[in-house]
């Protein structure tokens, strides 16, 4: 049986600039924190698995996020590296609730 997952309210919304990372730390976990085009929010491992690079501070494309250091592209719906790169970073469930940012970890 697994740790219980606790739901954490991170920020309002409006603090959250679309299509730029932010990187937030919840539980002893770094997560890069994105604002889709489509107002839609996403978490994810804030570190690339390839050169542990940050995130939060990659360019954020549709459901995709680029490493700054190496330009790997990582989906930000399932944390899956895309081919031809291998990888995954951890996911996280973020959600919108009366203009605050939630992240369930």
């Amino acid at each position: 049986m697994g740790a219980t997952k606790e739901k954490v309210k991170i920020m309002k919304l409006e603090d959250l600039p679309k299509q730029i990372g932010k990187e937030v730390h919840v539980n002893g976990k770094s997560i890069a924190l994105f604002q889709l085009s489509n107002g839609e929010v996403r978490a994810i491992g804030s570190r690339c698995p390839h050169t542990n690079g940050p995130l939060a501070e990659g360019i954020v494309s549709g459901e995709f996020v680029f490493c700054p250091l190496q330009n790997w592209k990582i989906s930000l719906n399932t944390g899956e590296v895309q081919k031809p790169d291998d990888g995954a970073v951890p996911t996280y469930t973020a959600e919108v609730d009366n203009g605050y940012v939630y992240i369930t970890v």
